[in-house]
């Protein structure tokens, strides 16, 4: 089975999970590299995509990466963002990128936490509307940690051993 590891990654975070999900594929081979650096994704039969939740959704990279995925190949989705696991904004994140995947087969999503760019917090601190959210994703500070690349490696072996059940 050949496995590709993509990803978007703007403060490392998203790095960080797709290296310990790369570590973590066993008797496959694989590849990792940036979504944008994607070699022909024809000759995959499982592609990881991650990326940083932005605004709700997949930054523009990943999802101009996941409309040029080759129809029925097998994907698995994972993420990082500064809310709480199950939070809306990482749901409808995977919802935006489940939308995009109406012609592939989606093994599964993982989501794990992310330090946010001050900066940004900063800035929604001062919008009443997102103040809520900014003050949970102060609680994303060390994350994604060693409990979260341990999760992110027992999704990755799961995925593994979906595709090859398929």
């Amino acid at each position: 089975m050949k496995v590709l590891v993509s990803y978007y990654s703007d403060t490392g975070n998203t790095k960080k999970v797709a290296d310990a999900i790369y570590d973590a594929i066993k008797e496959s081979e694989k590849e990792i590299c940036l979504a944008e650096e994607a070699p022909d994704l024809s000759d995959y039969d499982l592609i990881f995509c991650g990326f940083p939740v932005q605004s709700m959704g997949l930054p523009g990279k990943m999802e101009n990466f996941v409309k040029g995925i080759p129809e029925g190949k097998n994907v698995a989705f994972f993420a990082t963002h500064g809310s709480l696991r199950g939070g809306e904004l990482a749901i409808t994140a995977f919802f935006a990128a489940l939308g995009l995947s109406k012609n592939l087969k989606v093994m599964g999503t993982f989501g794990s936490r992310g330090v946010v760019k001050q900066g940004i917090i900063d800035a929604l601190l001062k919008k009443p509307e997102h103040r809520g959210w900014a003050l949970e994703a102060q609680s994303a500070a060390g994350h994604p940690d060693a409990a979260d690349l341990e999760d992110a490696k027992a999704f990755a072996a799961a995925m593994v051993t979906k595709a090859r059940a398929k």
